[in-house]
């Protein structure tokens, strides 16, 4: 049998150091000029909350490959539904009819309305995703991975994704299953985007629901400065690993841990770590201070 993992213990100091480097970080973060890399930009360009409910999980779920292809493929189902995205949804055939030709990685357009039309289904069957979301958090004691499940169960039935995903890849992984190993990136960046308080980057829609409950949405990036700054020592990315990485920055802001999602993605973004000393690469990153690599 494998052995489980060792979960990290920082020393207070070391601990300290790493903190005050992500303060600054987040500090120097030009907020404005990363939107323009960030699929929430486009999300952005709604304003009701309906709309933006769906927006968000759209331009979540599409949040898979390189960040200035996905955006503009994001920004491209934006164009092809309207500014009114609820009210489309609600004319399922109009909605297969608009992503005819869409092509995303694994995606298909037929892949993204079902997305669409199972989110606005059950969004009229709640009252909004919040609700139906809410509701699976209270039954699962505030438990997030059972409560992702359910969530995702019920958009998967009501678009038939449940039944799409039998023949093809693309219509499985468009919305990640919680119950799996897997780390469910996109589905906690979207559940950031809707809790966190409309800070310029995130939504702040569901205002019932404690930025407390969060876990970081953990990409390539973070996963790297994860392990590089001792938060974890997981060998593959998965849900124990975000759960590792956000008890680290749950000891930072224990009211909002996620808070500093977006300027240290985004720094990953800008560095490419290569996790190793690269003296090229590794200049002007704001953690080379605390990273493994450097500091012994």
């Amino acid at each position: 049998m494998k052995a489980a993992a060792r979960k990290p213990r920082l020393a207070p100091r070391r601990e300290a150091a790493i903190f005050r480097a992500i303060r600054r970080v987040d500090r120097e973060c030009d907020r404005r000029a990363r939107i323009g890399a960030d699929p929430i930009g486009p999300v952005r360009s709604y304003e009701r909350r309906e709309d933006l409910e769906i927006a968000g999980l759209v331009g979540a779920c599409l949040a898979f490959g390189n960040a200035k292809a996905l955006r503009a493929k994001v920004e491209d189902v934006f164009r092809r539904l309207g500014p009114n995205l609820a009210a489309r949804a609600d004319d399922e055939l109009a909605v297969f009819v608009a992503l005819g030709g869409f092509r995303h990685r694994v995606y298909q357009g037929e892949d993204v309305a079902r997305l669409v039309i199972g989110a606005r289904r059950v969004q009229r069957t709640f009252g909004s995703l919040e609700r139906c979301f809410a509701a699976a958090l209270a039954r699962h004691e505030d438990a997030v991975r059972p409560a992702l499940a359910e969530f995702v169960a019920a958009i998967r039935s009501a678009g038939g994704l449940d039944v799409a995903s039998g023949t093809r890849r693309g219509a499985a992984h468009i919305l990640s299953d919680p119950a799996k190993a897997s780390g469910c990136k996109r589905l906690l960046l979207y559940l950031r985007w809707m809790v966190r308080p409309d800070d310029g980057v995130d939504l702040g829609v569901w205002k019932s629901l404690s930025p407390r409950i969060l876990l970081i949405p953990v990409d390539t990036h973070l996963y790297k400065l994860g392990r590089n700054l001792g938060f974890t020592n997981r060998k593959t990315l998965t849900w124990q690993t975000t759960e590792e990485i956000t008890a680290a920055l749950r000891r930072l802001d224990p009211d909002d841990p996620v808070r500093y999602d977006f300027p240290l993605c985004h720094l990953g973004m800008l560095q490419r770590c290569p996790s190793r000393r690269d003296e090229r690469r590794c200049e002007g990153c704001g953690m080379k201070s605390v990273c493994r690599h450097w500091n012994r």
